[in-house]
């Protein structure tokens, strides 16, 4: 049996037993953790997708210890100019355990739900702030038109959602508002 598994920001394949190196996590040495972004499960050829996330999966790891990798040397060179620099680093590693893979019945979380939660209230604001947007209506006669300028124009025609507007002639976007 082996998962998919997004950990920090990067994707792992991951069996039970394994050790994985993955960047650092906040938690303190010997405590576990769970990842619930399980985006693909095999058991014994029975083979599940998630789209994107597995619903109930999860994976549950021990953190071993916190650690730098190897040393990576950075080296830029433009030739014949006499331009050379030289850089590197050590990135903060940690070191996991996988202990096991939950199929189904995982819980999500918690930290994951507040941020779901909190989002879900920011967006009827917006909506609200957009219907409370009166939109504006073009005058029927051609003739009113003709007199405006092309940036009023344009803000009718932006007001009416008539798209490509920004790269429409003053001819075209009165016939695009007469209509």
């Amino acid at each position: 049996m082996y998962a998919i598994v997004e950990m920090a920001g990067q994707q792992f394949k991951v069996a039970k037993d394994q050790k994985v190196y993955v960047h650092r996590l906040q938690e303190e040495e010997g405590k576990k953790v769970t990842f619930d972004k399980v985006l693909l499960l095999e058991d014994g050829g029975n083979v599940t997708i998630g789209a994107p996330v597995i619903e109930g999966a999860a994976v549950e790891a021990k953190v071993v210890k916190h650690l730098k990798g190897d040393k990576v040397i950075v080296f830029k060179k433009k030739r014949r100019k006499g331009y050379r620099k030289k850089n590197g680093h050590r990135q903060y590693l940690t070191e996991i355990v996988v202990e096991g893979i939950v199929a189904k019945g995982a819980k999500k979380a918690a930290p994951a739900k507040a941020k779901a939660e909190a989002k879900p209230a920011a967006e009827p604001k917006k909506a609200e702030a957009k219907a409370a947007a009166p939109k504006k209506e073009a005058p029927t006669a051609t003739e009113d038109l003709s007199s405006k300028t092309v940036a009023e124009l344009r803000e009718l025609a932006k007001a009416q959602d008539i798209t490509g507007y920004s790269s429409m002639k003053k001819a075209e976007l009165i016939e695009a508002l007469s209509k």
